[in-house]
Parts: structure tokens; sequence; C-alpha cells
């Protein structure tokens, strides 16, 4: 082989082991980015994660309250209906008692109207 051969072969060989260096260089710098990028998306995956448990835990204390609430004024309900009822019933006893006054008291005067009528028609 004459030397321009070898210095030509030696010349690629050299440029070949650059370009093997260069490309195992990038290789590393590419694998080193997407780690990176994979910490960060695991990073922004567990913030969200702690996020919704948040956020279902006030939920559920939302509707704890909610659920709460909602039992206290059923039962403010129940208790103003029995109160209704009873204020009803009071009042239709009472306005029973006073219809019987006054059927009674119309009564008297119908016999007494009657009584004295009797006798008008006696004397006469």
């Amino acid at each position: 082989m004459d030397v321009k051969r070898i210095a030509l072969i030696t010349a690629l060989l050299a440029a070949l082991a650059a370009c093997s260096d260069n490309s195992q260089q990038q290789a590393k710098e590419a694998a080193d980015k997407t780690a990176e990028a994979a910490k960060k998306a695991a990073d922004a995956t567990r913030a969200a994660a702690a996020k919704v448990k948040e956020a279902g835990s006030q939920a559920a204390e939302a509707t704890a309250d909610a659920v709460d609430k909602a039992k206290a004024a059923a039962s403010d309900a129940a208790e103003a209906t029995k109160e209704t009822a009873q204020a009803v019933g009071t009042a239709a006893s009472e306005g029973a008692k006073e219809v019987s006054a006054e059927v009674k008291e119309t009564a008297k005067e119908v016999k007494d109207a009657a009584t004295d009528g009797d006798k008008k028609d006696g004397d006469h």
C-alpha cells in the first residue's frame, strides 16, 4: 500500500472515530434531556395528584357540610310543621268552642223568644 492510501485510510478511520464519539455525545445529551423531561413530568404528575386529592377532600367536606345543613333544615321544617299543626289544632278547638257557645246562645234566644211568644199568645 502506498503512503497516500495509508494516510487516507488513517484519516477515514480518524473521521469515523470522531463521528462515533460525536454520535455518542449527542446520544448521551438526548438521553439526559429525555431523563430530565421524564423527571419534570413525574413531578408535575405528583403535584397534580396532590391537588386532585386536596380537591376531593374539600369536596367531601363540602358534601358533608351540605348534608348536615340539609338534615338541620329538615329537622327545623319538621318542628315548624309540628308547631303549626298544634297551633291549627288549638285554633280549631277554640273556634269550635266559640261556635258551640254561639249555638247555645242562639238556641237560648230562640227558646226565650218562643216562650215570650207563647206568653203573648196566651194573653190574647
